[in-house]
């Protein structure tokens, strides 16, 4: 995100990533509850960087304008966050888009409100990669054939973005063994050589790195240019019940979004204060894009792809999902 978000044990990107840190504001309200003329709200989130735009949105006072008073709740991935969104645990909760696609073909009630994080768009310097060991005989996801590659969920968004990159090199993705490994705990598992390859996230990307690995495809590139990885999502109930809230959620975040993407020694600083990550490690991490808007093209193509291989019971209604 293990990473969220069965059907929904999958968790967000980065979920497992980090595994490294806990919120330190827990608690909230049922959405209703307002103090002054604010709405407490209560969003399960995964202590990783990509959730940094709501930390520094809510230090920012963006929120705040918007009449909300944010509380964070640490999760370890979508496999909490989901249930927790649905049940009306947390009015908002943050998952990659594959588990919000299994979670939709599953006939979950969950609504995408506002968008979470994307691609850099650049190949081999994206927050995400295919890795191996610096010595390793292999240049190209082609000639992952017969080896043991790490993903840090079966069956969710890596696994899809693993096999297109297999495929766009002209190999065959079933020929892969995949195999499920905290991303935390890949490095020491690549440099080992008890594994072949690696798809990690930071920042276990940069710790691969400075171990002499080397990056042979940027996957999540591969799936589709300035792809949508992750949104933040509320239940359907909660979005019919709360409209003027949602709205509220939404403008606070896109402020938010904008802020961390133009501002990124600030979000590294703030990653500081809910995550375990040391600073000389996010001083090397290569951070996602957050853009106000999803790339509906990019979500398509990644619905088409996780129903080729089988992820869904049927197809996600991408209307329905996406606000």
């Amino acid at each position: 995100m293990r990473r969220l978000f069965v059907g929904l044990t999958a968790v967000s990107v980065l979920a497992a990533a980090t595994a490294c840190g806990s919120s330190d504001d827990s608690g909230g309200s049922d959405g209703s509850g307002s103090s002054g003329g604010t709405t407490e709200v209560e969003v399960g989130l995964i202590p990783i960087v990509d959730v940094a735009p709501l930390y520094l949105g809510q230090k920012k006072g963006f929120f705040e304008k918007q009449g909300l008073k944010l509380s964070f709740s640490s999760a370890q991935g979508g496999a909490a966050i989901v249930p927790g969104v649905v049940s009306g645990q947390f009015e908002f909760g943050f998952s990659n888009m594959t588990s919000l696609l299994i979670a939709q073909s599953n006939d979950v009630p969950v609504k995408a409100v506002a968008n979470g994080i994307a691609s850099t768009g650049e190949v081999g310097k994206d927050f995400e990669a295919l890795t191996v060991k610096g010595d390793s005989p292999i240049r190209s996801p082609k000639e992952l054939a017969g080896k043991k590659v790490a993903i840090n969920t079966l069956k969710n968004i890596n696994e899809t973005a693993v096999r297109a990159s297999v495929r766009e090199a002209g190999g065959d993705p079933d020929e892969v063994e995949l195999v499920e490994l905290a991303f935390d705990q890949m490095p020491a598992a690549l440099d080992a050589g008890r594994i072949d390859a690696a798809m990690v996230v930071e920042p276990a990307l940069a710790t691969i790195k400075s171990q002499g690995g080397r990056e042979i495809a940027s996957p999540m590139i591969d799936v589709a240019p300035d792809l949508t990885v992750a949104m933040y999502f509320t239940s359907a109930k909660y979005a019919q019940e709360q409209p003027e809230v949602v709205k509220k959620f939404q403008a606070a975040t896109a402020e938010s979004l904008a802020y961390a993407d133009a501002h990124p020694d600030e979000v590294r600083e703030i990653v500081t204060t809910y995550t375990k990550i040391p600073a000389d490690v996010l001083a090397k991490v290569t951070l996602p894009k957050w853009p106000a808007e999803p790339n509906r093209a990019g979500i398509e193509e990644l619905a088409r792809l996780g129903e080729a291989d089988g992820l869904f019971k049927r197809a996600p209604d991408l209307d329905e999902l996406l606000p």
